[in-house]
């Protein structure tokens, strides 16, 4: 497999390697190409200090990131991001938030005036597709957590993206909703086949959403265990009861135990 996203023994502190405080140590991965990959570990061990090595958004201290067999050097046009929070901006309608980056963005807003009515018609398609249509003209405020990171997820994949990274995206969400979000989620990656790197601290979500989950060693984080999920898909939350995934998520668990009382 060739890789599409590699990290190569990265090392990273914020503030600067000589006083600053370190967040990854020696960190490698890989990850193919249309591959949905979950990162896990403790809370504050540097899983989501990867996403912004990943992204281009922190620099390594050394190492070697790259994307698409090119180093990153600075911040990619390719990647959507997607956080905890929603973060929609209030003063604008569900279908302006959506269409944010495709204004803002220096790669995009050219053709953004060029083709408006092409880029909305795509935003409410996606709209769409995860539940939001006949929301388009609602405000951040009119909508519940759930619609809110439906939207958020629009947001990240309306330049479609080759990247996506999310950083706990459905913590803040009660089950109900997170497990339902699940489902949308799984649904836009197996239509569309974009790279996913997905930060969470639910194993349950790691291992119902990914093909490999990574567990991250505590501060500064190194990659100390890789398992592949073999579970056929599409996943489902019946699946989350059937023996061979409750197993996984208990080796899981176990992993992340040890990790904890290093």
């Amino acid at each position: 497999m060739t890789p599409f996203v590699e990290l190569d023994r990265v090392t990273m502190t914020y503030g600067g390697p000589d006083a600053g405080t370190p967040a990854v140590a020696d960190a490698s991965l890989t990850i193919g190409r249309g591959e949905f990959v979950a990162v896990v570990g403790p809370s504050g061990c540097g899983k989501s200090s990867l996403l912004k090595i990943v992204s281009g958004l922190m620099p390594t201290d050394s190492g070697t990131a790259r994307v698409d067999g090119e180093t990153v050097s600075g911040p990619l046009t390719m990647v959507g991001m997607a956080f905890q929070n929603a973060t929609l901006l209030p003063w604008r309608t569900t279908l302006e938030n959506v269409l944010l980056p495709l204004e803002v963005s220096r790669a995009h807003r050219r053709s953004f005036r060029r083709k408006r009515a092409e880029h909305e018609a795509a935003a409410r398609s996606l709209l769409k597709t995860v539940g939001l249509d006949g929301y388009e003209d609602h405000a951040p405020h009119e909508l519940s957590g759930g619609m809110q990171q439906r939207a958020s997820l629009c947001r990240a994949l309306i330049h479609s993206p080759d990247l996506l990274l999310l950083d706990e995206p459905f913590a803040a969400l009660d089950a109900f909703t997170r497990e339902e979000l699940w489902g949308v989620l799984q649904d836009l990656w197996r239509e569309r086949q974009f790279t996913v790197i997905l930060v969470t601290h639910d194993l349950r979500e790691a291992v119902y959403l990914a093909d490999r989950v990574y567990v991250v060693s505590k501060r500064p984080g190194r990659i100390v265990y890789e398992r592949p999920v073999p579970l056929p898909r599409p996943r489902t939350l019946e699946s989350t009861f059937e023996q061979d995934f409750v197993d996984l998520v208990h080796r899981l668990r176990d992993h992340i135990g040890e990790v904890r009382a290093a």
